[in-house]
């Protein structure tokens, strides 16, 4: 494995609010404990991030399952391994599929995702992707979602998007702050046995092309 960049702080040099947040992580995920243990380095970091999350991400006007297939969507694009082989809990309380998130990278072509869903993710593409839109573009989103969801939904994308880009960097990985649990982990990554043998496959996500595809003219 590569060589980790910044170290976790340990819980036991935590306050009692940390802590607490730090066990919701190994309870619940999406963040797992180790990104937040990092964090933990700077008090107003950990906390920006565990109560923007919280309140943008987890909670908020729009449904969260949406925002979750565009965090895994910026997962897909950026590279992050850490974010990519997570799965958020309430999003599979909400219907959410492992099926969900296998075409994210094409999901204009894909049968996976209905127009709403479709319309989130081009979203998510031409913010990670820096692209052009014009009126077409914002047509499309304001059939779908109205001006406080576009906000919410802009501001989701965008603070995973500079965490996720951040936290690639890093070379942390999971089952290494509060081992044992599985919480948030998606198939095949619930043990660290079973994620070297996920990350070892041909077919593992990472090895993948992510750039977006667009049809020829």
């Amino acid at each position: 494995m590569a060589k980790q960049r910044i170290s976790y702080v340990p819980l036991e040099k935590m306050d009692a609010a940390m802590r607490a947040e730090m066990e919701r992580c190994a309870r619940e995920g999406t963040p797992r404990p180790e990104s937040t243990a990092v964090r933990a380095h700077v008090l107003s970091c950990f906390w920006f991030f565990a109560n923007s999350w919280n309140d943008i991400f987890r909670n908020g006007i729009l449904d969260h399952a949406l925002k979750e297939i565009c965090r895994v969507y910026v997962s897909r694009s950026v590279i992050c391994e850490f974010c990519g082989n997570q799965r958020s809990i309430k999003g599979a309380n909400e219907g959410l599929k492992e099926a969900h998130y296998d075409d994210l990278v094409n999901f204009e072509k894909s049968v996976k995702y209905n127009d709403r869903q479709k319309a989130a993710l081009a979203y998510a593409e031409a913010i990670v992707w820096r692209l052009d839109t014009d009126d077409a573009f914002w047509e499309r989103l304001y059939r779908h979602f109205s001006e406080p969801e576009l906000v919410e939904l802009g501001c989701a994308i965008g603070l995973t998007f500079g965490q996720q880009s951040w936290l690639r960097l890093l070379n942390i990985e999971h089952h290494q702050v509060m081992a044992g649990t599985s919480a948030s982990m998606a198939p095949g990554f619930e043990t660290p046995e079973a994620l070297a043998k996920s990350k070892a496959s041909p077919d593992y996500w990472a090895k993948k092309d992510a750039t977006p595809k667009k049809d020829a003219a």
